[in-house]
């Protein structure tokens, strides 16, 4: 893929995010901070969203730049996972997926067969997440306790095979795939929090990783921005590019945010919930700092994670299969 087809693929996942109308000035600064983060690799990100939201780059004129048929894939599936980041995609948003499948000249029935999976990942019940693939614990206690009625050694067990499995996915090319990871985390909190008593809805988690910092479309952005410029994500229909070999450069992002999220929340339903948000920020960096010496320690066990996965066992094991 060429950079201008990069360029272009990111150009309109970065329109998608806005397809709603509803981006919030903290989701935009949180998007800009995310691309300034991305332009590393020599690609202007930042410049790039800026054209973005000052139209000097529309819809057509990145289209336009996509001549082959998998780079037009690949932008559609980046659209539809951005659109169905933060839950369940709105009218304005799949109207939008509808006319940018037709205008990129995809088959109607591939289209919609990808919209209704990442729709099946994003609704997924928060008591289904991820039960299969980080495996069944006991729940207990009322609300507002202190003391988990799951062990010490239980809940590390929960955070670190949580943070295993989605630094795993960062490891496969499929969009699916990292669309995947943010439910997974929030059933991850989910299930922390049930521990102390408290039973938690999605609208909680969501304010909760807002608190930390963690947007999750901004999140999906990183994420899948990351693979793209490393040349992993787009793999469409196919093997992992290079082999399981090949690291992903944000797979071990994926882990730290991942072991960050649950040590936070983990001391966060301990307190009672009454850490201040700037205690709450601080901590998420000091976990991410830390979870970052881990990560190398745990390769061997990501690469193993994603052999075992396929995009059909993906959406199985999100939906609790």
């Amino acid at each position: 893929m060429t950079e201008q087809e990069t360029r272009a693929i990111l150009a309109i996942s970065l329109i998608a995010a806005s397809a709603d109308g509803a981006t919030s000035d903290s989701e935009r600064e949180e998007i800009r901070r995310v691309a300034a983060g991305l332009g590393s690799g020599g690609l202007d990100v930042a410049m790039l969203y800026q054209d973005v939201l000052l139209k000097r780059i529309d819809l057509d004129g990145a289209i336009a730049v996509l001549t082959t048929p998998e780079a037009r894939q690949l932008a559609y599936e980046m659209a539809v996972c951005v659109c169905h980041a933060d839950g369940g995609s709105s009218d304005a948003e799949r109207a939008f997926l509808g006319d940018l499948s037709k205008r990129l000249g995809l088959d109607a029935g591939s289209s919609a067969a990808h919209a209704q999976a990442a729709q099946a990942i994003a609704t997924a019940p928060l008591a289904t997440i991820g039960a299969a693939a980080v495996g069944e614990t006991s729940t207990g206690g009322g609300a507002g306790a202190q003391a988990s009625s799951l062990s010490e050694a239980e809940l590390d067990k929960l955070i670190l095979d949580a943070s295993i499995l989605n630094g795993g996915l960062e490891l496969l090319p499929e969009s699916l795939a990292t669309m995947a990871i943010i439910p997974l985390q929030m059933r991850m909190v989910y299930r922390i929090g049930q521990s102390y008593g408290y039973e938690l809805d999605t609208s909680h988690i969501k304010d909760f990783l807002a608190t930390l910092g963690v947007g999750l479309t901004a999140q999906y952005l990183e994420q899948a921005g990351r693979k793209l410029l490393g040349g992993l994500l787009g793999a469409i229909g196919g093997s992992l590019l290079g082999g399981l070999g090949r690291q992903a450069v944000s797979s071990g992002m994926s882990f730290a945010s991942t072991y960050a999220l649950g040590q936070v929340a983990r001391r966060y339903y301990a307190s009672g919930r009454t850490f201040s948000t700037d205690m709450l920020r601080e901590t998420f960096q000091q976990m991410l700092g830390q979870a970052k010496g881990l990560q190398a320690n745990y390769l061997p066990q990501m690469r193993e994670r994603a052999g075992s996965l396929s995009p059909s066992k993906i959406v199985e094991m999100v939906r609790g299969g």
